[in-house]
C-alpha cells in the first residue's frame, strides 16, 4: 500500500509536466530540462555524502533520466508530438512486460499482460482523444524510434534499480544534478540562446521540484518498496491526468474520451493488483 502512495505521488506530479512545459513553450527543451533537472538535485545535496555510488549505478541513473530526456526530446522534434507521446507512453507496458526478463522470481501473468494493454488504450484514447481534430499529424515519421527508445530506457531504468547494489533515495539528486549538466551541454551545443524572465525562474523551479524533481525521489521509493508490474500498470494514470489537467487549464470542455480513459486506466489498476505473483 506504501509503495502505491509513493507511485501515485509521482503521478500526480508528473501529471502537471505538461501543462508547465505549455506554459514554458518559449524556452528550449535542453535548456528547460538542464535548469529544472539542476534544481530538482537541490534537495539531496545536504545528504551529498550518500552520493558515493558504484560507477554502475551511477552510469544507470544517467541513462535513465538524461537518457530518457534526450530521446525523448529528439523524438518531439522529428514526429508529430501527440503520437510521439503515445509511442513513449509505452513504457508502463515494457514495465510489466519486461519484469520478469529483467528481475528474477517474477513471473508474467495472463491479468498483468491484458491489465497493462487496457492501460495502454486508456492512454490512447486520453492522448487522441484531446487532439485538435484540423491538425492530423498521423503517418509514419522516424521520430517514433527515438520516441520507443526512450520509453525502453525509462522502463528498463526503472526495473534495473531493482537490480544494482542498494542505493539510498537521495542519490537520485545526483543522478539529476549530472544529467541536468548534461542537459545543458546538449542546450550550448544543439540549441540557440534564450533569455529567461523571473516568471520563468519561477516556473522552472516548480517543475524542478515537482514533476522533474521531487517525482523521481517518489517514483524510487515505490520501485523499492512495491511491485513493478503493479507500479507499471498505475502509471498510466499520468497521460490520463496530464490530459485532464491541460484542458482544465486551457479551458476547453470535457469530452466522452477523457471519461472512457478514466474507466480504462482506472479499470487497468484495479485489475493489475489482482495479480499477486
Amino acid at each position: 500500500m506504501q509503495a502505491r502512495l509513493y507511485a501515485l505521488g509521482a503521478i500526480a506530479l508528473w501529471a502537471t509536466l505538461a501543462a508547465l512545459s505549455v506554459s514554458l513553450s518559449h524556452i528550449p527543451p535542453f535548456l528547460l530540462t538542464g535548469i529544472a533537472l539542476l534544481i530538482g538535485s537541490v534537495p539531496a545535496w545536504p545528504q551529498w555524502r550518500l552520493w558515493k555510488l558504484p560507477p554502475l549505478t551511477l552510469a544507470l541513473g544517467i541513462y535513465g533520466l538524461f537518457g530518457f530526456h534526450f530521446l525523448l526530446f529528439i523524438a518531439l522534434r522529428h514526429a508529430p508530438p501527440v503520437e510521439a507521446n503515445l509511442v513513449n507512453y509505452l513504457w508502463p507496458l515494457f514495465m510489466v512486460v519486461l519484469a520478469p526478463v529483467l528481475l528474477p522470481g517474477l513471473h508474467l501473468r495472463a491479468v498483468h499482460l491484458l491489465a497493462a494493454l487496457l492501460g495502454f488504450a486508456g492512454a490512447a484514447v486520453a492522448i487522441l482523444g484531446a487532439r485538435s481534430d484540423a491538425a492530423s499529424g498521423m503517418g509514419w515519421a522516424w521520430g517514433y524510434i527515438p520516441a520507443l527508445g526512450s520509453a525502453l530506457i525509462w522502463a528498463s531504468y526503472s526495473l534495473l534499480t531493482k537490480r544494482v547494489a542498494p542505493f539510498p533515495t537521495a542519490a537520485i539528486g545526483f543522478f539529476g544534478l549530472v544529467s541536468g549538466g548534461l542537459s545543458l551541454l546538449c542546450h550550448w551545443a544543439l540549441e540557440p540562446a534564450a533569455t529567461l524572465s523571473g516568471r520563468d525562474w519561477m516556473l522552472l523551479t516548480v517543475m524542478g521540484l515537482g514533476p522533474l524533481g521531487g517525482a523521481f525521489y517518489l517514483w524510487d521509493k515505490a520501485l523499492k518498496l512495491g511491485d513493478a508490474r503493479q507500479i507499471g500498470i498505475l502509471s498510466y494514470l499520468t497521460p490520463l491526468g496530464s490530459t485532464a489537467l491541460l484542458m482544465l487549464v486551457s479551458g476547453r470542455g470535457w469530452s466522452w474520451s477523457i471519461a472512457l480513459a478514466a474507466a480504462m486506466i482506472i479499470g487497468a489498476a484495479v485489475l493489475g493488483t489482482r495479480g499477486k505473483s
